[in-house]
């Protein structure tokens, strides 16, 4: 099936592969931890198979698990997932003008297999809108990095929690291996207020029940970096109009 791919993506969907290989080492560990965490609930081994690939999101994941071990009803976690899961959104929209041309069937799919780190790095090549040779086989090439790794460890995690210990804390090692992809987020000042926000207020929140801290979280990130980008635009603008203004005064005094 490769070798019919054209010469053109097979490249592209060899340097997403490459692109996102850095990121495997914490896209692991975070699956380790979510599989450990739905074995030792109340599901089954099959059940959290099952979860692992039909959810693929380990932040819904485990913000279930509680609601589900303490047999709440079903909206409740459907509401919760969809809460925690409410940035995935603003992905989706992210990706429409590149990907608008696409039958509804393979937009579909993308949307299933994006992910953070993959929305991140591919938002990170400044691709143009609409049709580009090798742009989908790029996506794809950081996807299937991202699935096969999240699937083998979380399933990893599923089959060998019995050999865990319960005080290891796992949830605080999952944690951490998440901050080195937020930080390799943050390419600008724009992205830096945005974090910054959204690290407030999650922090403020983190009692509101139904994990809401997290949307409202994702919803001041946005606010505090389009606020950010408008001010940064406006001092740029600002600094050309002085160094324009300031060009022909050096002209005449030469």
């Amino acid at each position: 099936m490769f070798a019919r791919f054209s010469p053109t993506d097979r490249a592209a969907f060899r340097d997403g592969l490459r692109d996102y290989s850095p990121f495997l080492m914490a896209i692991c560990s975070w699956g380790l931890v979510t599989g450990v965490a739905m074995s030792k609930s109340v599901l089954t081994v099959p059940q959290a198979i099952v979860m692992s690939v039909l959810v693929y999101a380990g932040s819904s994941q485990l913000a279930v698990l509680p609601l589900i071990a303490a047999k709440l009803p079903i909206w409740t976690v459907l509401l919760t997932a969809t809460m925690v899961n409410l940035r995935f959104l603003i992905f989706s929209a992210g990706l429409v003008p590149h990907f608008s041309y696409l039958s509804f069937g393979r937009r579909l799919a993308l949307g299933y297999f994006n992910g953070d780190v993959v929305y991140l790095l591919f938002q990170k090549k400044a691709f143009a809108n609409g049709y580009v040779p090798g742009k989908e086989a790029y996506f794809w090439g950081m996807a299937a990095s991202s699935w096969v790794s999240w699937q083998i460890s979380s399933i990893a995690g599923i089959v060998l929690a019995s050999f865990v210990p319960d005080d290891w804390g796992l949830g605080l090692a999952g944690t951490l291996a998440l901050v080195p992809l937020i930080v390799s987020a943050v390419s600008n000042r724009s992205m830096a207020a945005a974090v910054a926000v959204a690290a407030i207020v999650a922090v403020a929140t983190a009692d509101l029940p139904y994990r809401l801290g997290l949307p409202l979280a994702v919803l001041a990130a946005l606010g505090a970096g389009s606020v950010a980008e408008f001010l940064v635009e406006r001092a740029d603008a600002r600094t050309a109009r002085t160094t324009r203004a300031a060009a022909p005064r050096k002209e005449r005094v030469r």
